[in-house]
């Protein structure tokens, strides 16, 4: 069996070509070159150059082929510029999850392909089964809750589920680095990346200013009553949430609440205003099943730093469904992702839109 392994340059990534060459198949390297600006001092991100440089000494010391494939094209059209576009249309964005879905399991699946690979492997924290009854393929939770990462990989369409292997799954990140360790990888004790590679330091703002060449279009801060409350630099500079930085002085914490592109306002409101019941998404991949008939019971996440929350499912006309919370939830976001689990199992993934 021929595995093309996804290195990215880090310690797990590198720890599941390890255990890959380990359970006896012939592993070829790959690093995509996806961006290519440079990571400002400091900063935390993932494809540089001294990724690049960490993965092939790694394959190096493994005895396996290594390549580096320039997909820099496709990240901008299918990644960057779905995040400006998604900001434009007062959304925030999750570029990990377009990644995921159309350069990490998408391109380099192709790749696998093209060099005769039987599975593509990745060091991302989680597991999938087969159902033996139905023949679908399951994404389930890693063994290590604080690194399991089936938020960003409930876009997986069955056909790429079904050539992906998830080494890591069965381990904890504590594990994963005694491993490296032990067989001498330079990158055992390198940091995880957090920052968005094409967003340094993450201000976003100035990248879309950059990026688009567009200058900031300023508007009105509305209370929840609709009444103007302030002036902001630019809509596109907030998201739900947000409290620091508006430079408002209302007496009381004030969060923004809704943004309104067209009319270039952002409401800002108390934080109980930002808890809601309900949201509707659309673009929904189903595991266990093709789609949603019936309305079901299961834990639901808005975002991935938080724990999953009870919720039911209802199935809606034109492909969207409505997740109704049994408590409400702070700050739901359009243009972020929703996904359902029932235990260990993820039941799917959409992308929010109200």
């Amino acid at each position: 069996m021929k595995a093309l392994i996804g290195m990215s340059g880090g310690v797990d990534s590198s720890v599941a070509a390890l255990l890959m060459l380990e359970a006896g198949y012939e592993c070829i390297g790959a690093t995509m070159r996806l961006y290519g600006g440079q990571a400002s001092p400091g900063s935390k991100t993932c494809c540089s150059l001294d990724d690049v440089e960490d993965a092939r000494s790694v394959a190096h010391r493994l005895g396996i082929k290594h390549y580096v494939f320039n997909f820099t094209e496709e990240f901008q059209q299918q990644v960057m510029d779905q995040f400006v576009a998604v900001y434009q249309t007062g959304g925030t964005p999750n570029p990990c999850i377009e990644c995921n879905r159309y350069l990490k399991f998408g391109k380099l699946l192709q790749r696998a392909r093209e060099l005769s690979c039987d599975v593509l492997v990745s060091g991302h924290y989680a597991k999938v089964q087969q159902d033996p009854a139905t023949g679908r393929y399951l994404l389930m939770r890693a063994a290590d809750r604080a690194k399991d990462q089936t938020y960003f990989l409930a876009c997986l369409s069955q056909q790429q589920l079904s050539r992906i292997r998830f080494p890591l799954g069965d381990l904890t990140k504590a594990q994963v680095r005694e491993l490296a360790e032990k067989h001498g990888f330079l990158n055992a004790r390198k940091h995880d990346s957090q920052d968005i590679c094409f967003v340094p330091g993450g201000d976003y703002t100035a990248f879309l200013t950059a990026y688009t060449g567009k200058e900031l279009e300023p508007g009105d801060f509305l209370n929840t009553q609709g009444q103007v409350v302030g002036r902001h630099r630019g809509a596109v500079c907030y998201t739900i949430g947000q409290r620091k930085g508006l430079g408002l002085a209302m007496g009381e914490p004030v969060y923004v609440c809704a943004k309104d592109m067209a009319a270039k306002t952002v409401t800002v409101g108390p934080n109980q205003a930002l808890f809601s019941r309900e949201l509707w998404a659309k673009d929904w991949v189903f595991f266990p099943f093709e789609q949603l008939t019936e309305p079901l019971a299961v834990t639901a996440k808005i975002r991935h730093s938080q724990f999953d929350r009870k919720a039911t499912v209802y199935p809606e006309a034109d492909g969207l469904a409505r997740v109704v919370f049994d408590e409400p939830q702070r700050a739901i976001s359009p243009g972020q992702a929703v996904v359902l689990y029932q235990g260990e199992m993820v039941i799917g993934g959409g992308t929010i839109v109200k």
